[in-house]
C-alpha cells in the first residue's frame, strides 16, 4: 500500500504535476504523460524499490546517530543511574576504577612536526581482587548480614542470595585483559618506535604486578605481529627484571626502607576523617534501615560500597554489579573524593615523606632521559642500576610496573600536581577544580604514566612531555610551552627535589 501510494505520487511528479487531483476534461496531454510515467516506473520497478529502501535506511541511520549523540552528551543528574550516568559511576571509584582516557585541556596527540624519540611507561597492575585483609572483612560482613537480616529492603533483596566468592590479591580475568590491552595501546601510540625497538621491562616483585607486566608484553607483541610495517627481529617472550618487594632490598618501584614514612602514614588521615564524618553517617543509616538487624558500622557502609567495584571487575565483561545501584551517583562522587583524600595525604603531595619515596625512580628516569649513570642515594639499588644488563641506557622504550601508592609517590616527586591546592576535608571538590587530580584520574587499575622525549622541527634541543592516563600534565618550574612541554635541560633542572634526595635524611630520624 505504501509503495502504491508512493508510485502514484512519483508518477505525478515525473509527469510534471505538483498535486494529486482528479482528471478533468481537456487535460488529455497531462493524462498521457502520467501514463508514460507509470509505464516507466513499472519497467524500473526494482530500481525504484531499491532507491526507496536506501533512502529509508539513510534516514534511519541519521536519526539513530542523532538520537544516540543526544543521549551520550546529556549531562548526568548526579542522583540516578540512567544510562548516561553509568560511565560516571564507573569512573568514581577512586583507585578501584579501571583505567580510562582522562579529559585533557591539551591534546594528547603527538604534536605536529614532532617525533617521539624516547618513551617511558610506568603502569599500575590491572584490576584485582581485594587484598587478603579486606577480602576477609567483606566475606565476614556478608555472612553476618545473612545470619542477622530477615527482611531485606526493596533494592537490597539480591544480597539474600549473594554468595561472596571474591579471592584475594590476584588479578581478575578482566584485569588480565586490561593489561594486555594497554600493551596494544602503547604499541599503537608509539608504533614508529615500537616496530623497531624492543622494550626494557621491569616489575616490582608482587605476583599481580609481575603478571601485569607479562600481559602487557603479550599485548605489545600481538600488536607488533599485526603490524605489517614491522620487520625487526622479535625475541618474545621479553625478559622482565623482577625486583623483590622486601624491607631489606632497595626497590625504586616499590620502596619499603623509610621507617619514618611508614610511621607517618597513620597520622595522615585527618582530612579524610573529616570527610568520612560528613558523607558516611547518612549512608550507614540507610543501610541499617534496609538491612535491619545487621548493625552496619560506618566502616562497613564503605565496605558495601567497595563491593561494587570489586564485583564489577570480577565479571569478565566488567558489567556493573548490583551493589553499585545501592548508592546514588552523587554518593559515588563522594566515595571517589574519599579515596582521593586517602591517596593525597597518605602518599602524594599532602604526605610529608611521600614525595621522597618517589625520588629514586625520578633519578632513574633522569638517567634514562640523558643517557648518564644514575645519581641517587635513596631507594635505588646501586647493584642493579650500575649494570648495563639490569639498567641499560640508550634504549628507546622502557616499561616499569608497580602499585598505585608507589605511583602517587612518584607523581609527587616529579611535581606533577604542584598546582593542586591541599584537598579540603569539609567539602568535595571535583578533579577539574583540583587541577586534574583525583584517585580515579591518577591511579586507577592499570593507570599509565607516559614520559616522552620529542624531537621537533625548528628546534635544536629535544622536549619532554608527561601524560597521566592520556591527560597531558603541564610541567612545572621549567618554562613549559602551550603544549605542556619543557626542553630536556630545563626539565632536568626542574627536578632539583629528586636530584637533591628529597627529605631522605628524615627517614631515619
Amino acid at each position: 500500500m505504501v509503495f502504491t501510494n508512493l508510485r502514484r505520487q512519483v508518477t505525478a511528479l515525473v509527469a510534471g504535476g505538483r498535486y494529486g487531483y482528479t482528471q478533468l476534461p481537456g487535460h488529455a496531454a497531462r493524462h498521457h504523460a502520467q501514463k508514460r510515467a507509470a509505464r516507466w516506473i513499472d519497467q524500473h520497478n526494482s530500481a525504484v524499490r531499491l532507491a526507496l529502501v536506501v533512502l529509508l535506511c539513510v534516514t534511519l541511520i541519521v536519526f539513530s546517530t542523532s538520537f544516540m549523540n543526544s543521549v551520550s552528551t546529556r549531562p548526568c543528574t548526579g542522583f540516578t543511574h540512567d544510562r548516561h550516568c553509568r560511565k560516571v559511576v564507573a569512573r568514581s571509584w577512586g583507585q578501584y576504577s579501571s583505567t580510562f582516557s582522562v579529559p585533557s585541556e591539551i591534546s594528547p596527540s603527538i604534536p605536529e612536526g614532532c617525533e617521539v624519540t624516547f618513551a617511558q611507561l610506568l603502569q599500575r597492575h590491572g584490576a584485582r581482587d581485594p587484598t587478603e585483609h579486606k577480602s576477609s572483612a567483606y566475606g565476614a560482613l556478608i555472612d553476618r548480614i545473612h545470619k542477622s537480616v530477615a527482611d531485606y529492603g526493596k533494592d537490597f533483596k539480591f544480597i539474600k542470595g549473594y554468595e561472596y566468592t571474591l579471592g584475594a590479591d590476584q588479578l581478575t580475568r578482566y584485569g588480565e585483559q586490561q593489561t594486555v590491552d594497554t600493551g596494544v595501546k602503547f604499541y599503537e601510540r608509539y608504533k614508529h618506535l615500537a616496530s623497531t625497538n624492543q622494550p626494557f621491562v621491569r616489575a616490582s616483585g608482587q605476583g599481580r604486578v609481575v603478571e601485569s607486566a607479562k600481559n602487557w608484553t603479550q599485548g605489545f607483541h600481538q600488536a607488533r605481529l599485526a603490524d605489517e610495517q614491522s620487520h625487526a627481529p622479535d625475541t618474545y617472550p621479553y625478559d622482565i627484571l623482577i625486583i623483590p618487594e622486601s624491607a631489606d632490598f632497595n626497590n625504586s618501584l616499590s620502596p619499603n626502607i623509610c621507617p619514618a614514612f611508614e610511621n607517618s602514614r597513620s597520622e595522615s588521615g585527618d582530612e579524610q576523617d573529616v570527610w568520612i564524618e560528613k558523607f558516611v553517617p547518612p549512608l550507614t543509616e540507610r543501610m541499617n534501615q534496609n538491612l535491619p538487624g545487621a548493625n552496619i558500622s560506618d566502616d562497613e557502609a564503605i565496605y558495601l560500597m567497595d563491593l561494587c567495584p570489586f564485583n564489577t571487575v570480577a565479571s569478565d565483561t566488567g558489567k556493573l554489579s548490583k551493589f553499585c545501584f545501592l548508592f546514588t551517583v552523587d554518593e559515588w562522587l563522594d566515595y571517589d573524593y574519599y579515596q582521593s583524600l586517602g591517596k593525597w595525604y597518605g602518599y602524594g603531595n599532602g604526605s610529608p615523606l611521600g614525595p621522597t619515596q618517589g625520588v629514586g625512580f625520578v633519578n632513574e628516569l633522569l638517567a634514562r632521559l640523558t643517557g648518564r649513570p644514575v645519581v641517587d642515594h635513596t631507594t635505588t639499588n646501586s647493584t642493579l642500576d650500575g649494570s648495563e644488563s639490569t639498567f641499560p641506557l640508550g634504549r628507546a622504550i622502557y616499561a616499569d610496573f608497580s602499585h598505585d601508592n608507589d605511583m602517587m609517590d612518584i607523581y609527587a616527586a616529579l611535581g606533577l600536581y604542584n598546582e593542586t591546592d591541599p584537598l579540603p576535608g569539609d567539602r568535595r571538590i571535583s578533579p577539574r577544580q583540583a587541577n586534574g587530580f583525583s584517585a580515579s584520574w591518577a591511579v586507577p587499575f592499570a593507570a599509565r604514566l607516559y614520559v616522552e622525549k620529542l624531537a621537533c622541527g625548528g628546534t635544536e634541543e629535544e622536549f619532554v612531555r608527561i601524560l597521566v592516563n592520556d591527560r597531558v600534565i603541564p610541567l612545572q618550574n621549567c618554562g613549559a610551552d602551550a603544549l605542556g612541554r619543557c626542553t630536556l635541560s630545563r626539565f632536568v633542572e626542574s627536578q632539583s627535589f629528586a636530584r637533591n634526595g628529597g627529605h631522605w635524611d628524615q627517614c631515619f630520624v
